[in-house]
């Protein structure tokens, strides 16, 4: 897939929500139809479908039988189905629909779509979808807060984002050309290693239990003084920028929650 360019103690956790992506539709595209194959229809923006690739992804789960549907919110869902798995995005409907009723019509008929296939598995769950959305003023105000010169935290100029698929977990260091702007750093800030992966883990374990999501990430800085972790913002389902194992990630965790079930599911090695 092609990618855009692009301490160890825990303090207490703020969970802050960044929603990004807008919440257009696209016409629904059925990607590699094999018979007896798990389908997994996913119910995204145009823009966040390209993002990922998710053309790419059809074709790569094709090889794992696994049979990719984009999903279509403007039409029945009933007839595009079944669905073993759903991955969705649908933080920006719920946004929406608090203000504008097209927006809460469609959230209302997914629902219903859910209530009437309760063995369809959803990533992730609509209740921690809508629990995190709600935080969304919460997170820009805390990120702001942690930009403003009176609550800057000392971080070396570094932001590290973790992306967590399942069980796996993946950490991208940000350069400093692509940060914000912010406080003008001491040239004499020490620069910090990466967090530590024991760190790290016990941060995405922590954060899966409280949000109850396994497709998320985490924007991490680390105080130069304290070498404490600090979260400062937190995305429902990312674009995986720079993870080139996202995939293989995102496919093993689907095959997880179907509980491998079928031979056909599982990954060829």
């Amino acid at each position: 897939m092609e990618k855009e360019p692009g301490k160890d103690s825990l303090p207490p956790l703020s969970l802050p929500v960044c929603v990004c992506g807008d919440s257009s539709l696209f016409v629904p595209h059925t990607h590699c139809l094999m018979s007896g194959s798990s389908r997994v229809g996913f119910c995204l923006s145009d823009k966040k479908r390209r993002r990922i690739n998710l053309q790419a992804f059809a074709d790569f789960c094709a090889g794992h039988g696994v049979e990719v549907v984009e999903i279509d919110l403007t039409q029945p869902m009933g007839p595009q189905g079944p669905f073993d798995v759903i991955v969705h995005k649908l933080s920006d409907v719920i946004v929406e629909a608090e203000h504008d009723s097209q927006s809460q019509q469609l959230l209302v008929n997914f629902q219903s779509f859910v209530s009437d296939n309760p063995s369809t598995v959803l990533l992730d769950p609509l209740p921690a979808m809508t629990g995190c959305s709600t935080a969304l003023h919460l997170c820009k105000t805390r990120v702001a807060q942690a930009l403003s010169p009176e609550s800057f935290v000392n971080h070396g100029a570094v932001l590290h984002k973790v992306f967590v698929v399942g069980e796996k977990h993946f950490c991208v260091e940000r350069t400093p050309q692509e940060q914000p702007p912010g406080p003008v750093l001491d040239e004499q800030t020490p620069l910090l290693p990466p967090p530590s992966s024991e760190a790290v883990a016990a941060l995405v374990k922590e954060l899966r239990l409280q949000l109850g999501m396994a497709l998320f990430g985490v924007d991490v800085i680390i105080n130069t003084h304290t070498h404490t972790l600090t979260v400062i913002d937190i995305n429902i389902f990312p674009g995986y920028e720079g993870v080139p194992q996202f995939f293989s990630a995102l496919l093993s965790h689907i095959q997880s929650v179907l509980g491998n079930s079928r031979p056909s599911l599982r990954m060829k090695n």
